[in-house]
């Protein structure tokens, strides 16, 4: 057999090899790429081909890992509960998932005899396999298996020739690529059950989702684990109730936020500080409606491109929909009136209330709600002075950042399937975008086909004191709506020409970033966002007055202060407010109320003996200077 010549990671090889594996020796390779493509290191070797190798501790491997996990995880599901039909089983950011029907939910206690189970077949190392049959072949081998799921997906797909991989006693449905043997697999654990509905859809049957995750050795797997508690401990659901901030109710519906009294102060803090921030930089407070005709949503492209996130009404036999956007009420507010060039730019801001109709299987406290109130804003502007604007807008959004200490990230998101809007509009707003962050020396990343439908967008993806990245502020370029609209502006020669329009949002919306700061903070907010700043607790009845008297001295003020004068020992009030995570425990006695002092301790355990109009200086001075 003559030699073939291939290149494996940049070396030009003689080979007689018949699949990559016989040509590799390195223990941590688990995959490959063939001329571009993830393959099997089962995958054929017939010579000219550019290989490189995929190692267990790359990206590419650990996720092949967790896939090959999940479909191990499935084989244990079927040997332990045949009755447990499998569906799909991805690898995800994280780790990886299985859907199954079964009539009977799964415990935790089922869940230990799976991993156990897993264990076991991690141990046997059996081997992936790769087979490839006709469609026609694969349907009937999985209606002879009763997997009607895998005989669903098969018809819906335009192959006519599909892939199947087997370990031990366990057939899948699979493009791969998998690892040789499942011995590859060092670190798992399964994590939760939860609903899911057969390929994503509400009208079909819902299933039931086993959660797990996979890492190349105990230490990261650990790491991972740990974080997870971390992140369970500084769930806003959760601290939200214990605050007592905001609550959620089926009374009235999914994904409503009712704001109690702790939460309302809370919102009002953020809302004055976001009305202070744009009326100093020159926006103009507006307000429109909570529903539009529905002609508005027709002529703006919503009804053809994002009518299934909005709810409609119907008044007087016409169509009215229920905004979820405010967009459409700020050109109103621009049309009003003729505009010069020497207005321009116009810099619109609301505080505005959103609905859409969100799925009820994405929904998640304040972070993913139906309603919502966005900081809103919209800037009319020439196109040359598009940049300029932009610029100002990244400037707001970091000086903002820094003030919640947040790190990040940005990323343009390009043009999707679903659009408006000429193409030569398109590349216009998408190299205003580029060209002020590379004029700015700021990198970013390319999500294509994510941008919204009138525009592509910069989205800003903050890190969180755990590491975690949210996406909150974002800048929309839109020549789309301005041309929808007939909007214009009278230029220097006369003439009329058509204004560029920017969306943004600094924080994204009120509630997503309150659910942000909860789980960023963990519930103890700085004490110029923190809805109760201190609690004056006297020690006994004798020192009651003097207890009411220093909170109402601190309300005087502006401090958000309250007294606790309950007939209770002062280690019970002091517990109540670390519990509570008052910044401030504000204690006094007989040397207190005779020395006319205060005793202070914070939540980190400092404390000392001050006078209550330094207490006074020192909140005011923590308020950010804007």
């Amino acid at each position: 057999m003559a030699d073939k010549k291939v290149t494996i990671d940049g070396r030009v090889l003689s080979t007689k090899a018949s699949i990559i594996k016989d040509i590799i020796d390195d223990p941590l390779v688990v995959a490959a790429r063939k001329d571009g493509t993830l393959v099997d290191l089962s995958s054929t070797v017939n010579g000219g081909e550019d290989i490189e190798t995929v190692k267990i501790d790359s990206e590419d491997g650990l996720t092949i890992v967790r896939h090959s996990c999940a479909h191990v995880m499935a084989e244990a599901v079927r040997a332990l509960f045949p009755d447990a039909r499998p569906t799909i089983g991805p690898a995800t950011k994280d780790g990886f998932y299985y859907d199954f029907d079964k009539n009977s939910p799964f415990s935790s206690e089922d869940l230990a005899l799976i991993e156990k189970k897993m264990a076991e077949i991690i141990a046997a190392d059996e081997v992936f396999s790769r087979q490839e049959m006709s469609k026609a072949d694969a349907i009937k081998f999985f209606k002879d298996a009763d997997e009607p799921y895998k005989v669903e997906l098969l018809n819906d797909m335009n192959e006519t020739v599909v892939s199947l991989y087997k370990q031990g006693s366990f057939t899948d449905l699979c493009r791969g690529p998998h690892i040789p043997s499942t011995g590859y697999i060092k670190a798992f654990k399964l994590l939760s059950v939860a609903g899911a509905y057969w390929r994503g859809d509400e009208h079909n049957k819902m299933l039931q989702r086993i959660y797990g995750t996979a890492f190349n050795n105990k230490k990261d797997l650990k790491d991972y684990l740990d974080f997870i508690e971390e992140s369970k401990k500084r769930d806003h659901r959760r601290l939200g109730k214990e605050l007592e901030l905001f609550m959620t109710s089926d009374e009235i519906g999914p994904g409503l936020i009712v704001y109690l009294p702790k939460g309302g102060i809370l919102r009002s803090i953020l809302e004055d500080f976001e009305k202070r921030l744009h009326i100093k930089r020159g926006y103009e407070l507006v307000y429109g409606p909570g529903i539009l005709r529905g002609g508005m949503w027709e002529k703006s492209g919503h009804m053809d491109n994002y009518r299934e996130n909005m709810f409609f009404t119907e008044i007087e036999g016409g169509l009215y929909g229920i905004k979820p956007m405010n967009c459409l009420s700020h050109i109103l507010v621009y049309k009003s009136k003729i505009r010069s060039y020497r207005d321009l730019p116009i810099r619109y801001f609301e505080l505005g209330t959103v609905t859409r109709h969100e799925k009820s299987g994405v929904l998640h406290g304040l972070l993913r709600a139906r309603q919502f109130t966005q900081d809103d804003a919209h800037i009319f502007c020439r196109p040359d002075q598009l940049v300029g604007e932009i610029a100002s807008i990244i400037d707001l959004v970091a000086e903002v950042m820094a003030i919640f200490g947040f790190e990040y990230e940005m990323e343009i998101s390009t043009r999707p399937e679903k659009s408006i809007g000429s193409d030569e509009d398109w590349e216009e707003a998408t190299k205003a975008l580029k060209d002020t962050l590379e004029l700015k020396g700021l990198a970013y990343n390319i999500n294509a086909g994510d941008g919204a439908f009138y525009g592509p967008k910069i989205d800003v993806k903050i890190k969180d004191a755990i590491g975690r990245q949210w996406q909150c502020a974002t800048i929309q370029c839109d020549f789309s709506l301005p041309e929808r609209f007939g909007l214009s502006y009278i230029a220097s020669d006369g003439s009329r020409q058509r204004p560029a329009m920017l969306h943004r949002v600094i924080l994204g919306t009120i509630e997503r970033f309150l659910g942000i700061l909860i789980e960023h903070y963990a519930g103890a907010f700085p004490v110029w966002l923190a809805p109760v700043q201190a609690i004056v607790m006297s020690i006994t009845g004798a020192h009651a007055d003097y207890a009411a008297q220093i909170a109402d001295s601190m309300k005087d003020k502006d401090i958000r202060a309250h007294a606790d004068i309950r007939n209770e020992k002062i280690g019970y009030k002091i517990r109540e407010a670390r519990l509570a995570k008052v910044p401030y425990m504000v204690i006094v006695g007989e040397r207190e109320k005779s020395d006319n002092t205060i005793a202070v301790r914070d939540l980190g355990g400092e404390q000392q003996i001050m006078k209550v109009e330094d207490l006074i200086s020192k909140i005011n001075n923590a308020t950010p200077n804007i």
